[in-house]
């Protein structure tokens, strides 16, 4: 099993990353999503925290908060005197809050806010977030669209490496299939219960993409359970993915494994995967996720798990 420390490359952009991403909407303090409150001290601690970490891996967004959690990682920065040797942040481009507006216009605007909140001249790596909700792939990638806009900022070295950051399964290919992706984020797509990104992370490795993982504990029901967290991806679950979540949850105990690692760790050793996104809410969530990565998990429990994997009828496009 990887451990904290060690690195894997980032597709073909030359940087190496850690197998978790420490990410950082949690820190926004969006109470509505989340249901709790981070002030800014818990959060730029918890931020100085993750900088001082094994972990080399850092994601955000300029919509988190409305700004709110690059603002908070840009003040960290400057406690810190900057972004840590061979640390990358990545955040991602994001669509008029008021208006809705993804055009290549609103993408210089969301760029330079950014790089303002984070207080820095320049990003390793940005995605372009969530299209599937703003427009449609030829939208995406015609004349004065929000990908001509980063590939003109990638000339200039505003931003590094091109990312995209999204859902739908079909769309993220794509937009991998364009070739100006070095990187796709898929969330929700590849735990425990839903193994629909198996095309999107194939048709990545082929391409020499990376593939970015996010919630791996499908917004919290294979962390906190059903009874506590009943709603997978945000919506509310089928009774068949429920039903699963309970009998590996049954399965972990006998083992004496906690089902949050198995999620993890289901995400972490997937050759394809090259780093997975977990986010925190205060610093002691990054000792916390070391351990999970550190639980040891029975070689035959891994094929229990997935016989008490739901179908592809209760999986997400």
């Amino acid at each position: 099993m990887a451990g904290a420390a060690d690195r894997r490359s980032l597709g073909r952009t030359g940087l190496r990353v850690s197998p978790v991403c420490i990410g950082t909407s949690p820190l926004a303090s969006m109470s509505a999503l989340y249901g709790y409150e981070v002030p800014r001290d818990r959060a730029e601690a918890t931020i100085l925290a993750a900088l001082r970490s094994p972990f080399n891996f850092m994601d955000t967004s300029n919509n988190y908060g409305g700004g709110s959690a690059e603002v908070r990682i840009g003040q960290a920065l400057a406690v810190a005197g900057g972004l840590p040797a061979g640390f990358v942040l990545a955040t991602k481009v994001d669509a008029d809050p008021v208006t809705g507006d993804f055009s290549g216009e609103r993408v210089r605007r969301s760029v330079a806010e950014s790089l303002t909140r984070l207080g820095l001249d320049r990003v390793q790596l940005m995605y372009l977030h969530d299209p599937e909700y703003h427009l449609t792939f030829a939208e995406a990638m015609a004349a004065g669209g929000p990908v001509r806009a980063l590939m003109e900022l990638r000339q200039e070295g505003v931003v590094a490496h091109l990312g995209i950051a999204g859902g739908p399964v079909q769309l993220m290919r794509d937009f991998v299939a364009t070739g100006e992706f070095d990187v796709v984020l898929n969330h929700n797509r590849f735990t425990l219960v839903d193994r629909s990104a198996g095309p999107l992370l194939d048709e990545a490795a082929q391409r020499g993409v990376a593939f970015i993982n996010g919630a791996p504990y499908g917004g919290g029901i294979l962390a906190k359970g059903p009874d506590v967290q009943p709603k997978y991806a945000y919506r509310p679950a089928s009774e068949a993915l429920v039903a699963s979540v309970r009998a590996m949850r049954r399965a972990c105990l006998a083992r004496g494994v906690s089902l949050t690692a198995a999620a993890l760790q289901f995400s972490v050793r997937e050759p394809h995967v090259t780093s997975t996104v977990v986010g925190v809410s205060e610093p002691e969530r990054i000792g916390e996720i070391t351990a999970l990565l550190n639980e040891q998990i029975p070689d035959d429990l891994w094929a229990e798990l997935d016989s008490l994997a739901p179908g592809p009828e209760s999986w997400l496009n």
